[in-house]
């Protein structure tokens, strides 16, 4: 799937460089200057990331040691490109995820921060999380786990606390909160499971489970667990029912169930 992928961006920016002239040499560097989609994408990554303190060369390392020692932060990339691609109505194409879209670029910049935070490397993983939060709007804790097929629409001003757990196939849209209710240690985070869609500006708060392929509402505030399959929508978020939808995270779907 990496492969295929990879052609096809290949062959994307290989029109773009055809089509507008303005472009071509940025796009030759992001893509067509590279063998495979880990480089490309640690180049990417590393020139967005970089700042004084941190020069591109070094991130473009730790990206490619990552990539090398945990072969999964890049089979889970590729499922979110592919996330991307297919439930975003504004996406026709692979080329704009990893050049333009910053919820995919978040997501990979703390796939990073992740694997620096579980091989003892925690301060170096906060000066990610701090990068990640100045360049691209988006706060994830170093420690917060994240599965594969992740979306992350718009993206601007999500933040995701130190024991959030995110389970497979889920969408989350801007201005999305998955924070704590206090100052209290401990596991205090939600738990996201496959399947679920977030709408924007809803808040999940404490240590609750929202269950497989429900929906949170837009605005939403959720203080308790929520069933699978379920619709919660208000201020505090309420159930309005169950959806025939099995992936929300999928349809994106932000209707109310009929009943």
């Amino acid at each position: 799937m990496a492969e295929a992928i990879w052609q096809q961006l290949r062959q994307e920016a290989d029109q773009v460089t055809r089509k507008e002239p303005l472009l071509a040499s940025y796009v030759f560097a992001c893509v067509l200057n590279h063998q495979s989609l880990e480089s490309a994408l640690s180049f990417i990554l590393a020139n967005k990331l970089s700042d004084d303190v941190m020069p591109a060369v070094s991130v473009r390392e730790l990206f490619e040691s990552a990539y090398k020692a945990s072969p999964d932060i890049m089979h889970n990339a590729v499922a979110d490109i592919r996330a991307v691609y297919e439930r975003d109505a504004a996406t026709c194409a692979y080329l704009p995820v990893i050049l333009y879209l910053k919820g995919f670029q978040a997501i990979q910049a703390h796939r990073l921060a992740h694997f620096l935070w579980k091989n003892g490397r925690q301060a170096l993983a906060m000066f990610f999380q701090s990068r990640n939060s100045e360049v691209f709007g988006v706060d994830i804790h170093p420690a917060c786990s994240v599965g594969k097929g992740i979306m992350f629409d718009h993206a601007t001003g999500i933040v995701i606390g130190e024991t959030t757990k995110i389970e497979d196939n889920v969408s989350i849209l801007q201005q999305v909160t998955l924070g704590g209710t206090g100052n209290e240690q401990g596991d205090r985070h939600p738990k996201i499971r496959s399947g679920v869609m977030i709408a924007a500006g809803a808040k999940v708060l404490g240590n609750i489970t929202v269950g497989e392929s429900a929906k949170i509402g837009a605005g939403s505030v959720v203080l308790h667990d929520v069933a699978a399959h379920t619709t919660v929508v208000g201020v505090p978020a309420k159930p309005v029912g169950q959806h025939t939808d099995q992936t929300p995270a999928q349809s994106m779907d932000q209707q109310l169930p009929d009943n």
